[in-house]
């Protein structure tokens, strides 16, 4: 999974610095970033698909990135159901030559809304935290003191 991920994210990366400069809708706080890809089981996938969160700039999205190389087939901007996590979701088809056909499901956009590149990831973690409710999220609890009454 990790060769299809990379090339996701160094596509998106080539969108931003070849498509998108000058585009008052980038915010510069973000960059492109990949969160949480795992294989999915849904029983809808007729091959292995990898389901994450794509960060970028200008959008934040679930995606779902199909294990090999596929062309699009007619799919391009045909809207599907699927099923990722606990949910489903509409998903809209994309193709490009360097990473094939894959799907995305809107989060943000735009993404102006976010500080930092660390708040777009922990917004990505936790919405795959609440569509994959049987991983437990890893959270470190800070002592409260208790007070006197």
């Amino acid at each position: 999974m990790e060769h299809r991920v990379t090339a996701l994210v160094h596509f998106y990366r080539h969108v931003q610095a070849e498509r998108m400069q000058g585009i008052p809708i980038l915010n510069p706080a973000l960059a492109v970033e990949a969160v949480g890809f795992e294989w999915t089981d849904a029983s809808d996938a007729v091959a292995p698909v990898g389901e994450g969160v794509l960060i970028t700039p200008w959008f934040m999205s679930l995606v779902r990135l199909p294990a090999a190389l596929e062309g699009h087939d007619g799919r391009v901007a045909r809207k599907a159901v699927h099923a990722f996590g606990s949910e489903c979701f509409e998903f809209i088809g994309a193709h490009d030559p360097a990473i094939g056909y894959h799907e995305t499901c809107a989060l943000f956009s735009p993404m102006g809304g976010f500080s930092s590149q660390a708040q777009a990831v922990e917004t990505a973690q936790a919405s795959l935290a609440l569509l994959r409710p049987e991983q437990e999220p890893v959270v470190e609890a800070t002592p409260v003191p208790l007070r006197r009454a």
